[in-house]
């Protein structure tokens, strides 16, 4: 099978149902940054040693694949209803297990830290790129509201994963300096 099939030289490509749009519509781009956010924790995974952290943020990659693939195909995702409430509800075991273990926050802090926490800071951001995508095209078409409820909570993940990577690693945390 090629790789490429020319169908999409004239800037329109087919979802898995068949249907024929934009590459420029709300859709795509939604599905898009799903995608890219998902790449981009593939690097972070490249870049982080931790084994649990690891072990999570490749659950994080099948879950983001499901997404894509249901935004893509005009129907709810294939992950039974609930799926995706519960592994919010993961996440913010991590959460706070994590935060307990890191020095209290009580300043902003500037992204940055070693190459994991850095890298993971700059997912943090693709990530509340791609819940505004999903956001925009939810609030067209009736969406699963827990995908919503886990993008939204996996930036917190990504944010908390940042600071402890950089932690472990003793990077120091720059606080955001507003004068």
């Amino acid at each position: 099978m090629s790789i490429y099939t020319r169908f999409g030289d004239k800037g329109k490509t087919a979802l898995f149902s068949g249907k024929t749009v934009s590459k420029g519509s709300l859709r795509i781009d939604a599905y898009g940054s799903i995608d890219e956010l998902n790449s981009s924790i593939g690097v972070a995974l490249t870049l982080i040693k931790d084994p649990k952290i690891k072990k999570e943020l490749f659950l994080v990659q099948n879950d983001l694949f499901e997404i894509g693939a249901g935004l893509s195909r005009f129907t709810k995702s294939e992950k039974t209803k609930g799926y995706y409430q519960k592994r919010v509800n993961e996440f913010e075991k991590t959460i706070d297990a994590l935060t307990k273990k890191l020095p209290k926050l009580s300043h902003f802090i500037l992204p940055g830290g070693g190459k994991g926490g850095s890298h993971l800071h700059i997912t943090r951001t693709i990530c509340r790129r791609a819940e505004r995508r999903v956001a925009q095209l939810s609030d067209k078409e009736k969406l699963n509201k827990e995908i919503l409820i886990y993008i939204n909570r996996l930036s917190d993940l990504l944010f908390t994963f940042a600071r402890y990577i950089n932690y472990k690693e003793k990077k120091k945390e720059i606080i955001w300096n507003n004068k």
